[in-house]
């Protein structure tokens, strides 16, 4: 077990723990590992992976440590990013980042279990299912260098010409000849097979007991990018009289096949530098492919490519090359590989060897093959070239009648993946292609398309909203006045700061905001903007407090002589708002009604805005507003 996962105990960690791991972990440097990343004057822009994004909008802020999406509101620090990237809780994400900074966090006791009372059973959580592949993939690793057990593998290995870097790079393994391998370590370190079950990794026997689901085969354990981590595996037969030929693991919470790519953990730099990734069929031609020096590539796990492939990709680079047979599979492929074409904004390029072509791995091992492999991927043809050029083939020779039914039927095709939802340049230029191979003028393709007569929808606009979905109050710019400089709040006495109580925030994330604000008072810590987002659990507060950052920060520049007067008039209209509020002891204190909590909120506020009183005298709303 490695120092990062030592047990915490406290489900946030100790405090010098985050503080320490929050220090090690420059937030351009860890989002930059998941997304591609462009420089724009201060920051760093991207596009964001928490909403439908085709305009890079969310920004990065080395000088805060924090990140903004400024059509969803996402935001947050580096630990708020993982959370949401990974969809971790905050130990995990903690345990992540410290282990990529080489932290050792203080071991404490482990809390009690989740999820149950008592003895009964609990729901097994994505922790577990990580931890229970690490073990197996640790047992694989074993299998493969032990004399006796791994001799068949090796020779496996060694016959695909597998150098020790790649079998290391990618954590190659082997399963041993046996029913009970890994159910015998799993018993001998006394952990719960229960989690190996629920990852696919033991089976349950009708008579009782449990078997391992793999057995002898070389195994390639997936890993999740980019943490590294081993959330599936696949499993390829040693014997040839096995069948199938290939296993993978079972979908589950930290798996999915139409998600994951085979090699992206190794693969993603590689990707991100060359701005393009290829793609190829089978875990032996991704590793033959990295082998022979061409490292952009990666592996669908028996499925053709996706839109949410495609969505981790374009984040990456701007192509995908798609290495296909030319046989009619192949062509298949090629025909679903529009339908993401249509869902991501990514181009698509398509590369075949032929009829008779090698598989990348069988090619890469002859002589000149890697040489024939990059004029492959070099002469990749545009996706929607490889389709027409397929329909100009079939229409050669035919007649009107014919071709007329064949465009129709492509128009429909093209209607039913959404041409009118497309964005007006992209769906320009798909209709002039069409016109091309017709020998007709755009027009006429267009009105073959269902419904082409009518005006195109126009694309819907987003609109950017703050936390609250209005202006800010007083109150809120204060609070973000506070984020933006935590300087100004040692600045003002504690009658000022309880105008800042979490109980007159009508919004629940707002409140959070400011109940950190106030705790961090507490322990003498400056309310800065990252210290806030390291006491906040919930990730609509944390992008509340980012927001209010912002905002702030975009009216004043968030310093100088601009931010002093908007300081000082955000305060004094709080001041005077509380007052109006109170209405002179008439209409009492406006407090949201669905608080519990509501009659000592009250009274906390009453007593607030007496001491208000006390400091502006009788009529403050005067002496301030009289101007």
């Amino acid at each position: 077990m490695s120092s990062a996962q030592g047990q915490l105990g406290p489900e946030h960690g100790a405090p010098d723990d985050r503080q320490r791991v929050r220090d090690a972990s420059d937030i351009v440097g860890v989002i930059g590992d998941h997304l591609s990343l462009r420089a724009k004057g201060r920051e760093y822009v991207c596009l964001c992976p928490f909403h439908e994004d085709h305009n890079p909008s969310m920004c990065v802020v080395p000088h805060k440590q924090i990140f903004h999406c400024f059509v969803c509101g996402a935001g947050g620090d580096v630990f708020t990013f993982v959370q949401r990237y990974h969809s971790m809780d905050f130990r995990e994400a903690l345990e992540f980042l410290a282990e990529k900074a080489g932290i050792e966090l203080t071991r404490r006791r482990p809390a009690g279990p989740r999820g149950g009372v008592g003895s009964g059973e609990r729901e097994i959580g994505r922790a577990e299912l990580i931890e229970a592949n690490r073990v197996a993939a640790d047992f694989f690793r074993a299998i493969f260098t032990h004399p006796e057990h791994g001799v068949l593998a090796r020779e496996v290995a060694e016959k695909r010409q597998l150098t020790p870097e790649m079998i290391e790079a990618f954590a190659i393994g082997a399963s041993p000849d046996r029913w009970d391998g890994l159910v015998s370590t799993v018993r001998g370190k006394g952990l719960d097979e229960a989690h190996f079950r629920a990852a696919g990794l033991i089976k349950p026997r009708e008579t009782g007991g449990d078997y391992d689901a793999l057995r002898n085969r070389l195994i390639f354990p997936i890993h999740e990018h980019p943490t590294g981590r081993v959330i599936a595996f696949g499993a390829r037969r040693l014997n040839d009289e096995d069948e199938p030929k290939y296993l993978n693991s079972p979908e589950t919470p930290v798996f999915n096949k139409s998600k994951t790519l085979y090699g992206l953990y190794q693969a993603a730099r590689s990707i991100q530098k060359q701005g393009e990734a290829i793609i190829v069929e089978g875990y032996t031609d991704v590793i033959a492919c990295h082998q022979a020096g061409i490292t952009n590539v990666v592996g669908t796990l028996g499925t053709a490519l996706t839109a949410e492939h495609a969505a981790v990709l374009r984040r990456l680079c701007d192509t995908v090359v798609l290495l296909f047979d030319a046989d009619e599979a192949g062509q298949r492929a090629a025909d679903r590989a529009l339908e993401v074409l249509f869902r991501e904004e990514i181009d698509i390029r398509v590369a075949s060897g032929g009829e008779g072509a090698k598989d990348p791995d069988e090619l890469l091992r002859t002589e000149g093959g890697v040489e024939a492999f990059r004029a492959m991927v070099d002469g990749a043809v545009d996706l929607l070239d490889f389709r027409y050029g397929r329909l100009r083939a079939r229409l050669a020779g035919a007649g009107i009648a014919e071709t007329s039914r064949v465009l129709g039927e492509e128009m429909s095709r093209l209607h039913e993946l959404g041409l009118e939802r497309l964005r007006p340049l992209r769906r320009k230029l798909i209709l002039q292609r069409i016109a091309q191979l017709a020998g007709v003028d755009e027009q006429t393709v267009r009105e073959a398309v269902p419904g082409g007569r009518r005006r195109a929808p126009v694309e819907a606009q987003l609109e950017v909203k703050d936390v609250l979905g209005r202006a800010l109050g007083a109150r809120e710019s204060v609070l973000g006045a506070v984020l933006c400089d935590p300087s100004v709040w040692m600045g003002i006495g504690h009658d000022d700061r309880d105008l800042l109580a979490a109980p007159l925030f009508e919004s629940e994330a707002l409140r959070a905001v400011a109940d950190a604000v106030h705790l961090l008072d507490e322990d003498g810590r400056l309310p800065a903007l990252g210290e806030v987002l390291g006491e906040l659990d919930s990730a609509e507060a944390q992008a509340a407090a980012v927001e209010l950052e912002r905002i702030v920060s975009v009216q004043t520049g968030g310093k100088g002589e601009r931010f002093n007067e908007f300081w000082r008039e955000c305060l004094d209209r709080l001041r005077v708002e509380a007052i109006r509020q109170a209405g002179g002891g008439g209409d009492g204190v406006i407090v949201p009604e669905d608080r519990e909590e509501s009659e000592s909120d009250s009274l906390a506020a009453l007593l607030a805005i007496e001491r208000v009183h006390k400091q502006l005298g009788k009529n403050p709303a005067a002496r301030l507003l009289g101007d």
